[in-house]
């Protein structure tokens, strides 16, 4: 099975790390972004891959876990128009973007056509609230009220959040099993 990541900042570095550790074998991984020093509290990055795109320093880190593991990188933005065509060959998406008004894009293109997991509600340090909650296809997790506008990330939050969904993305049939 393949697992698309849109967006690998904090949700999408962290479930792309579980996902490896835990024998996931192909990972598509998407985003335009580059690794900055603020990125370095909650992503998997390091200081000496500040300036280098995220796909491309994660594609490195992850290859460092299990060399054998099938990673395509794609440096792009995703948008509407390029959404469907980025994630064709993926058979569920990890929506791992910052604005809400991607994450909406993103599960308005692909939920009607692939299983989505979503993240709402991964600022502030309250792990009490996280849960999940299933949506046709999708499954999104998190405190549904605390927003990245709202308060701080903290890395205790946004990986906690980010192994909800890997536990949900785990349990899927075939996903261990290519």
């Amino acid at each position: 099975m393949k697992i698309g990541i849109a967006g690998v900042g904090g949700i999408g570095s962290n479930v792309a790390l579980n996902l490896v550790r835990s024998g996931v074998m192909q990972l598509k991984l998407v985003d335009f972004d580059r690794v900055e020093s603020g990125n370095l509290n909650r992503q998997f990055y390091f200081v000496d891959q500040i300036g280098l795109f995220k796909v491309d320093a994660l594609n490195i880190n992850l290859s460092r876990i299990n060399p054998e593991v099938n990673l395509e990188g794609q440096v792009q933005r995703i948008d509407r128009q390029n959404c469907a065509d980025l994630f064709f060959d993926c058979d569920l998406i990890v929506e791992g973007f910052d604005r809400q008004v991607d994450k909406k894009m993103l599960i308005e293109t692909l939920a009607d056509k692939k299983q989505v997991v979503s993240a709402n509600g991964i600022a502030g340090f309250d792990l009490a609230g996280i849960g999940s909650r299933r949506i046709g296809t999708c499954c999104i997790v998190g405190d549904f009220t605390t927003d990245c506008d709202q308060a701080p990330l903290f890395s205790h939050k946004v990986t906690t959040v980010a192994n909800y969904m890997s536990e949900f993305i785990l349990s899927q049939p075939g996903v261990l099993h290519d």
